[in-house]
């Protein structure tokens, strides 16, 4: 996917140019037009900003899929229907996440005021939820041998330093001559070199790279593209073959290779099956995520509202998604691994994390996900001379 692709066929409006918020995943927040019967904006003031409906809709779907995901984990030994399920969501939902996170980071630089919120909106939180997992792992799983370890990421907390990791790279990409095909080289590398080892979780880094890269350069009208009627079209069928072929699949390959977590070698692989895996599981992430995106609706729809905190929902559905594991509910009852249970567990999974999307959650812990921390920066020489001039 280059600069160089461009609707056909229906002219429609771009999207809007994107701005970052102040959240790990961020999301566009075009300016806002006057309403009828309201007092005009002060001169000099800032114009107030609302969301993008079309990407605060695929971040809620994609977060609910990854709920979805971790539910069905435990269900996959027996079921080779849930296990054919589990590898297609897997294809593609971090992958339409990170092309996100990418394309939002495109005005990424070093100011100050955004690495302030690079600070506050991933490094705060990837501290204080690596914490909050280790000590959780240590009492739910009755493990107090688990280290707390801010170098060896545990379950979720690997895409925040990932985030963190890409973006600092931003200004890189900007200047290389072919950054997606750098990208893919260096992702086929880590795929074939065990000796990276777990240290900030660096194979994920790595591996997923080249979406972020993708996401990077996309433009308004790539997306636009996808949501052509026709792509809507054959993304059905592509769904289906996906599906069918994943169902083949499923006791004849490890889902290990969707994680992106470990090398050819330590999945029992000969060293080119990393390269070979690499190239062909990006193609078919990007062949999904391009489906997934052609139905994202882009009118406002009762979760757009919730697209704001799946950052929020992310993290915290993990200590729930663990808890299950830890306390045996998947052993303890059976019946969640028939047919209905396991339309119970997805359907008990989309509910929570929605609720964990909600503005009441992202109120009560937005002094972990987005602390202000004013006191712990340098007061900028610009911001102060223009408050001592409006004094």
């Amino acid at each position: 996917m280059t600069n160089s692709l461009r609707p056909h066929g229906h002219n429609r409006s771009p999207l809007p140019p994107a701005q970052t918020s102040a959240q790990g995943v961020p999301s566009p927040r075009p300016p806002q037009t006057q309403q009828p019967g309201t007092a005009p904006a002060p001169p000099g003031a800032k114009p107030v900003k609302q969301r993008d409906a079309f990407f605060d809709n695929a971040k809620y779907l994609a977060i609910v899929l990854v709920a979805m995901g971790h539910a069905w984990e435990p269900l996959t030994d027996h079921s080779r229907a849930a296990e054919a399920l589990y590898m297609v969501v897997y294809t593609f939902h971090m992958p339409a996440f990170i092309l996100i996170s990418g394309y939002f980071s495109r005005s990424f630089d070093m100011r100050a005021d955004r690495l302030q919120r690079l600070i506050t909106g991933i490094v705060v939180p990837y501290v204080l939820f690596e914490v909050a997992y280790s000590l959780f792992k240590k009492w739910g799983d009755d493990d107090p041998a688990h280290p707390i370890s801010l170098l060896d990421p545990w379950y979720l907390t690997w895409f925040l330093v990932a985030l963190f990791v890409w973006r600092m790279t931003v200004p890189l990409w900007k200047v290389v001559r072919w950054p997606l095909p750098l990208a893919l080289a260096i992702a086929v590398l880590a795929s074939v070199s065990p000796d990276i080892g777990d240290d900030l979780d660096l194979q994920r880094v790595l591996q997923f790279l080249p979406f972020f890269v993708v996401g990077l350069f996309m433009k308004p009208e790539h997306f636009q593209l996808m949501r052509r009627r026709e792509v809507r079209i054959l993304s059905v069928p592509v769904f289906a073959i996906a599906v069918v072929v994943a169902y083949w699949a499923a006791p004849r390959m490890t889902s290990a290779w969707f994680y992106h977590r470990d090398s050819a070698q330590e999945l029992g692989t000969p060293w080119w099956a990393g390269g070979v895996m690499t190239l062909a599981l990006f193609g078919c992430s990007l062949v999904l995520t391009a489906c997934f995106f052609s139905w994202v609706p882009r009118r406002k729809m009762w979760f757009t509202v919730l697209g704001a905190g799946t950052l929020y929902g992310y993290l915290l559905h993990g200590f729930l998604a663990k808890g299950s594991r830890f306390w045996g509910w998947y052993e303890d009852y059976a019946w969640l691994h028939k047919p209905l249970g396991e339309i119970f567990v997805t359907l008990v999974a989309a509910t929570v994390v929605t609720l964990l999307c909600t503005p009441p959650v992202q109120r009560m812990f937005r002094f972990a996900m987005e602390p202000k921390m004013e006191w712990a920066f340098r007061r900028d020489a610009t911001e102060l001379a223009r408050k001592r001039t409006k004094s």
